[in-house]
């Protein structure tokens, strides 16, 4: 503001007074007018709070006393994350309530002194109070707790450059690895299907999706320790790579990388709201009670865990884990001569792929590529698909168990790995348009991804020192 202009706003304020007016406002930035302020971060940290118990944003958005569009913009913009510190401010700092009642008591012309002793504090501090957040719009200081509240805000915004902006061989090595290309075994990329264009939503369901390398930020944080031991700049954080991707405005990676991401949310989902979201050939000998006490624990190796990811027109991808590495086969299952072809036939040979017969001889090609002493076990769920057990047992080797009904958390290493997988095949898409070499590459991806439950190890790391245990140079790997 010019000295003549300032001058002329300020004319009936005491010269002492103009003095120390100016030299308060002297080291802060211009701030915009706040028109109507925006709730104290104290309203914003009981938002906040009410999100984690997993109540919807408009719902806390009506407790806390703020519009609908309010909350849901607040949601919105920090995608999904509090955008601010939950913990209390410390009784160094004024709060939202003692300034009402300063604002009270001054406009009961309550001196300085009264208002301090009243209230607790400090007689300067009340009094720089009263200079540096009050009101100015017409030129005079007029104390009004709610633009004090924002002013107090916005001077205590330090905000600090990201580290993924400033260091860009750490951006590059983030980006790499969470939306890099997905590779055959011979290094050539496999584009993968045509996205449509990303809107900011939340996951498309039934659409395709990007094929990625797809870390999840918490083996990008770790691997980061495992490939630069000694450099120090090479840290980042797990959460702060969440907020580069959720929280508007963070400049370091774009948006649409959300996509991905294995959920492919463009939101973070409170955890609580999550959570409140509302066979005749299986015989005594191979129900999961009888399963070796040894498959429990995961200190054998060999004991594997199966099941189908389905697509449209009965396509179906044949899925089946390692329980102690993690390491992932699967099994193509192509449709058969006479598919869309022939008229249905009741009771007809299944020509859809994963018909018993099919599913035999596709999970006998697969589990014969490994060593013996590594397909001691299979087990599976109630599908009928496997209603030839008997067969693939005498040619394999591997026993099969059935997992009791409804009990998906009987094969958890399998259902885990499916819900991966479906970051590549999404449900509601036709799976029989993907060679055997496109799953081979989306193994090979997956296995090469570094696990928490492993140390941060690669299930293919894992299961060649399988390999080199049972000293059988030559055998084929799940690479």
């Amino acid at each position: 503001m010019a000295k003549k202009d300032w001058a002329a706003k300020t004319s009936d304020v005491p010269e002492g007074a103009r003095r120390q007016w100016r030299a308060d406002r002297a080291l802060r930035p211009p701030m915009r007018s706040p028109g109507r302020p925006e709730p104290s971060r104290a309203v914003q940290r009981q938002f906040w709070r009410l999100i984690a118990t997993g109540i919807t944003s408009a719902e806390a958005a009506l407790k806390v006393g703020v519009s609908v569009p309010v909350g849901s913009r607040w949601f919105r913009h920090a995608g999904g994350m509090p955008s601010l510190s939950l913990a209390e401010p410390t009784g160094r700092y004024l709060s939202f309530e003692e300034r009402e009642e300063i604002a009270l008591l001054r406009a009961k012309k309550v001196g300085v002194r009264e208002i301090a002793r009243k209230i607790g504090r400090d007689p300067g501090t009340i009094s720089r109070e009263l200079r540096r957040n009050a009101a100015t719009r017409r030129g005079q200081l007029e104390y009004r707790a709610l633009v004090a509240q924002w002013k107090a805000q916005q001077a205590s915004k330090r905000p600090k450059t990201a580290r993924l902006v400033a260091n860009d061989g750490l951006r590059e090595y983030v980006q790499e690895r969470l939306a890099g290309n997905v590779r055959r075994p011979d290094g050539s990329v496999v584009v993968g299907p045509e996205p449509p264009a990303w809107k900011g939503l939340n996951k498309p369901h039934r659409q395709d999706r990007r094929w990625a390398t797809a870390w999840s930020p918490e083996q990008i944080s770790h691997r980061l320790k495992v490939d630069f031991p000694d450099d120090e700049s090479m840290r980042i954080s797990h959460e702060a790579i969440y907020q580069s991707l959720f929280i508007q405005g963070r400049g370091a990676l774009k948006r649409e990388l959300v996509a991905c991401l294995r959920t492919g949310r463009a939101l973070r989902q409170p955890r609580a709201r999550a959570q409140n979201r509302p066979q005749g050939h299986v015989t005594a000998d191979v129900v999961f009670s009888e399963r070796p006490a040894e498959a429990d624990d995961r200190a054998v190796p060999g004991h594997w865990e199966g099941d189908l990811i389905i697509g449209t027109g009965r396509s179906a991808i044949g899925t089946i884990v390692e329980r102690k590495s993690r390491s992932t086969l699967l099994v193509h299952l192509p449709r058969l001569d006479g598919w869309g072809e022939d008229p249905y036939v009741k009771n007809g040979p299944a020509l859809g792929g994963y018909g018993a017969v099919a599913m035999n001889a596709a999970l006998i090609a697969s589990m014969t590529k490994l060593p013996e002493q590594l397909r001691k076990t299979l087990t599976w769920n109630r599908g009928k698909e496997l209603s030839a057990h008997a067969q693939f047992a005498l040619e394999t080797g591997t026993k099969v168990f059935f997992a009791d009904p409804h009990s998906p958390w009987q094969r958890p290493t399998n259902e885990n790995t499916n819900g991966l997988l479906r970051q590549y095949f999404p449900k509601g898409t036709d799976l029989s348009r993907w060679s055997a070499e496109d799953l081979k590459a989306v193994a090979l991806t997956l296995n090469n991804r570094p696990r928490k439950s492993l140390d941060w190890k690669t299930p293919a790391e894992v299961f060649n020192e399988q390999l080199q245990l049972l000293q059988q140079p030559g055998v084929a790997t799940t690479d």
